[in-house]
């Protein structure tokens, strides 16, 4: 059954209405592409954790890109984006704190590898300092792809002329979730956290709710036909844990918590990039009143959505169900009383 969708373009706490009584606060994820380092990390622990099967190397032409797309084996994929750097941009300061606040010693001791190098530790909990400390430390203490600004290589002359992209993908968790109303085994269901989950063993391979995806997230699996897609490891945040991408993401680009928390600290860091001359950052998928109120994993973004893959304006595809019933029903009343009336009147003569 569709539900009711007079509130599709208001706000909505999804987990009451799905029937959660006592639901604890929405989580989600915010991912700030503009200090993505792309080292693929969360690809590997998303893999690790929930025993995702490989992806197999697949390098895509030139770039660094080795999985393409989100997939049934890839619930997090890195996207590379090379193009010709706009004209109006400023190189942000690279290193430092992205934050904009100080360095603090445990900051120095994670820089200097004599504090925890990595941060994977599933018993680490959100807002930790060891996450904290990687970012304030910058990607050029880290060893890692990025820690130069792109374009630039070491001993190399430096390149101003074009800029890569980074985004870290992932299922949204939509407020108004098609993939929902049309499971019809009810494989799909809300969590308490607002988040959507998939039961492999209650999936029966339909594919319906792969077309019903405004986002072309949701993949079946070759040889398996089951559908598979991120869960936001239900598994860990049910047991007060990051999510393993967010927990194993060295410059804090993939951020986990209340969802509210999340949307205040991304619009402070929109503001904190305009004001460091990066006029095109915008988010995409924080606002509750677009087509499908609202995301539960939404982006800072660099440049327009359809550079990274993403719909500039996505809906929620069953959101004309309720009104198409109506219209059928309504249809097939008429066309009995037409039979009715027909009967009767050729009964009559």
């Amino acid at each position: 059954m569709i539900p009711d969708r007079n509130s599709l373009y208001g706000p909505l706490d999804p987990a009451p209405e799905a029937g959660w009584a006592e639901a604890p606060p929405r989580m989600g994820f915010f991912t700030d592409t503009s200090i993505c380092i792309g080292c693929k990390a969360c690809e590997v622990a998303c893999k690790e954790w929930n025993d995702v099967p490989t992806s197999g190397l697949d390098l895509l032409g030139m770039s660094y890109d080795n999985t393409g797309a989100l997939t049934a084996n890839s619930w997090r994929h890195v996207a590379f984006i090379e193009q010709p750097r706009p004209a109006d941009h400023r190189t942000p300061p690279f290193g430092g704190n992205p934050t904009g606040g100080s360095v603090s010693a445990d900051s120095a001791a994670i820089a200097s590898g004599t504090g925890n190098p990595t941060g994977t530790d599933p018993g680490v909990p959100p807002g930790s300092p060891e996450p904290a400390a990687r970012m304030a430390a910058g990607p050029e203490f880290l060893g890692m792809p990025g820690a130069e600004p792109p374009g630039r290589a070491t001993g190399a002359e430096t390149r101003t002329d074009f800029r890569w992209l980074m985004m870290s993908d992932v299922c949204k968790h939509c407020t108004h979730a098609a993939c929902l109303d049309v499971c019809p085994t009810g494989s799909l269901f809300r969590t308490e956290f607002g988040t959507v989950v998939v039961q492999e063993d209650i999936c029966n391979g339909c594919g319906y709710c792969i077309s019903a995806c405004p986002y072309g997230v949701i993949d079946q699996r070759k040889g398996d036909g089951r559908a598979w897609k991120c869960t936001l490891c239900y598994d860990r945040i049910g047991a007060d844990k990051t999510p393993a991408c967010a927990q194993a993401c060295p410059t804090e680009s993939i951020q986990y918590g209340p969802l509210d928390e999340l949307r205040e600290r991304a619009a402070a860091r929109v503001a904190t990039l305009h004001e460091r001359g990066v006029p095109e950052a915008r988010l995409y998928g924080h606002d509750p009143t677009d087509g499908v109120g609202g995301d539960g994993a939404f982006f800072l973004l660099l440049d327009e959505p359809e550079v990274y893959g993403l719909p500039p304006d996505p809906v929620v595809t069953t959101r004309d169900l309720p009104k198409m019933w109506k219209r059928a029903g309504l249809a097939a009343l008429a066309m009995a009383a037409a039979a009715v009336v027909a009967f009767v009147g050729g009964g009559s003569s």
